[in-house]
């Protein structure tokens, strides 16, 4: 018990927000009448906040490196807003758009990158600028009015599901074998993991410890693939955010880029001064978030199948809260892929579940900004003990 509450203490903000999500979704489970957890809302819900979960993961990593990035939801728009032109007006092929949007998306990053990393100018200054540009380029383009519908190819980013290999009728097979595959990935990850570093004389989890993990891990993934299962499987954009967690995951924790970004948001002199070309990593962080805002674009346009001037309004509020809610600080240098999930997450169950109970966007505005001034609290309280 003393080493379980020891390596609490130790993640206390990530092992927190995870217990506050599972604590807010049971507890709106119990006010919808079980509504929140039927297998069509997971469903929605998944597909309702894929786009904020894509862009938390780029924000994050701008979190960590010391900025911030206003021009998000913008971005948004005018992918969206250039992915309708191409393909309802242009008639251009739905790869070649896709392709094209994705490299604008980075292009645009860059390039606020350049100013923020170069030219010195605050990063709020900039994506400030960039988020006025990019909203009015957007109006410029669909001339204040919607255009769609899309192809039906390009919908399936966003509203298609995988198809069932096996067959299966009431239960989607393929889902549950992607589950179980999928789980035993992480096992063999996390004994391979412990069994290294303590090859390597490093201090490890106990063994309580690891077996609890494993099992809560186990318990939440069958039990959300079962409902996705009972639908019609897993979405495709799931599909995409999974991969995206496990590379950016990967990307941060066992690279040496990812470390870099660490260090040059934890002391950017210091990083400079050990060789890190830190005004390149700040532009590579900017150009990152540009090209997950284009994907977040791209999906948002597909769910709607149309591409609106007041597309991605209040995006960027949503996806910096999710980081800091889910750990990362407000002064660089700390945050996970994972957490950045997690506080996405925390605030998609808040809104479907108040949406659920007939809470209004008023009190959904001001019920999710306390619960944000509570997490950067939290965080600064944990550094003043430290």
């Amino acid at each position: 018990m003393s080493s379980i509450i020891e390596a609490f203490k130790n993640n206390i903000r990530q092992y927190s927000m995870l217990i506050a999500l599972i604590a807010i979704m049971l507890f709106f489970q119990v006010l919808t009448g079980g509504i929140l957890l039927k297998p069509l809302n997971i469903t929605n819900l998944v597909l309702q906040n894929s786009y904020i979960l894509i862009m938390a993961i780029g924000m994050l990593l701008v979190i960590v490196a010391g900025h911030i990035d206003l021009s998000v939801g913008s971005i948004v728009a005018f992918i969206g807003a250039t992915s309708a032109v191409m393909m309802v007006n242009l008639h251009i092929n739905v790869g070649v758009t896709i392709v094209a949007c994705l490299l604008l998306g980075a292009l645009i990053g860059a390039w606020q990158g350049f100013w923020v990393a170069y030219i010195k100018i605050p990063s709020f200054i900039v994506t400030l600028a960039g988020m006025l540009v990019f909203r009015g380029l957007t109006l410029v383009m669909l001339q204040g009015a919607s255009v769609g519908p899309f192809p039906k190819a390009f919908q399936k980013i966003s509203s298609g599901f995988i198809p069932d290999f096996f067959g299966g009728k009431d239960v989607h097979i393929t889902t549950m074998v992607i589950a179980v595959c999928f789980l035993l990935a992480i096992v063999f990850v996390e004994l391979r993991s412990r069994s290294k570093k303590m090859a390597l004389g490093f201090a490890v989890s106990p063994k309580p410890v690891l077996i609890f993990k494993l099992l809560g891990i186990s318990a939440a993934v069958l039990y959300l693939c079962s409902l996705l299962a009972s639908y019609k499987g897993l979405p495709n954009v799931l599909v995409v955010l999974f991969s995206l967690t496990v590379l950016y995951a990967f990307i941060t924790t066992q690279t040496v880029t990812g470390r870099r970004i660490f260090a040059l948001g934890g002391n950017e002199q210091a990083a400079k001064l050990s060789g890190v070309k830190t005004r390149r990593l700040t532009l590579l962080t900017f150009a990152n978030l540009g090209l997950l805002s284009a994907l977040a674009g791209l999906v948002f346009a597909a769910r709607l199948n149309v591409a609106t001037p007041k597309a991605g309004t209040s995006f960027e509020l949503d996806v910096i809260a999710a980081c800091f809610i889910g750990g990362a600080s407000a002064s660089g240098g700390v945050g996970t892929v994972i957490g950045a999930l997690i506080g996405a997450l925390v605030m998609g169950v808040m809104n479907n579940g108040m949406s659920i109970m007939g809470i209004g966007i008023d009190w959904q505005q001001a019920i999710k900004g306390m619960v944000l001034l509570f997490a950067v609290f939290f965080d600064v309280y944990n550094k003043s003990k430290n």
